[in-house]
């Protein structure tokens, strides 16, 4: 490919005089690597790569293409019972997306705000009130380590239970809601999970 050795053509952002292109499609024209990244989120719809860059080699008057976005994370309602609470309440998770080639994978909640240490277990409900199958599961993630590092008796259970429970939950445990039985993914949880939840903690030894 030819380079211009005069400035011909117009930013696609700014309309500046320029004679630098994307390097993917070679088709877009920049007057500086800013402005395409500037306008990468919409140009990247239409940036089709031109079939020759494999064997064309790089000239001086093309500027590098951003990395594709990535995916943004998706944002779900979880149940909280936090250690020094004394009721439940709702909190946002972020749960970061499975790869496209992962098909059926349920993205992964990001949990390091309430664990700090890393360190976490889940648990899959299936069965409801009276052994009734769930048609949303829940999933619970708490510490495995907490009992062992004498971490407080997490109050919002206890309260929840009466403290009738054979076992006291200790530390914080994270309630989230599959969006079916196939569990590929999260939905809302809500109050309504509740009942579920409290026949749960009283019936664990």
């Amino acid at each position: 490919m030819q380079v211009p050795t005069s400035i011909n053509q117009a930013c696609t952002l700014c309309g500046s005089p320029c004679a630098m292109w994307c390097s993917r499609c070679e088709k877009t024209w920049y007057c500086c690597p800013e402005h395409l990244q500037t306008d990468w989120p919409r140009h990247r719809r239409e940036c089709i790569s031109a079939t020759h860059n494999a064997t064309a080699g790089y000239s001086s008057n093309m500027i590098a293409t951003p990395p594709p976005a990535e995916p943004q994370y998706i944002i779900v309602t979880a149940i909280l019972f936090a250690p020094e609470a004394d009721r439940w309440t709702t909190t946002q998770v972020h749960c970061r997306p499975t790869p496209r080639s992962s098909n059926g994978i349920c993205p992964v909640p990001v949990l390091q705000m309430f664990f700090p240490d890393g360190l976490t277990e889940g648990i899959v409900l299936t069965q409801g009130l009276n052994g009734e199958n769930l048609r949303f599961p829940l999933h619970l993630w708490y510490s495995p380590t907490a009992l062992q590092r004498n971490a407080p008796v997490n109050r919002s259970i206890y309260n929840i239970t009466c403290g009738s429970a054979s076992k006291a939950w200790c530390g914080p445990v994270v309630v989230l809601k599959f969006n079916g039985s196939r569990r590929q993914g999260y939905t809302d949880a809500s109050p309504n999970d509740l009942p579920a939840l409290s026949a749960y903690f009283l019936a664990y030894k």
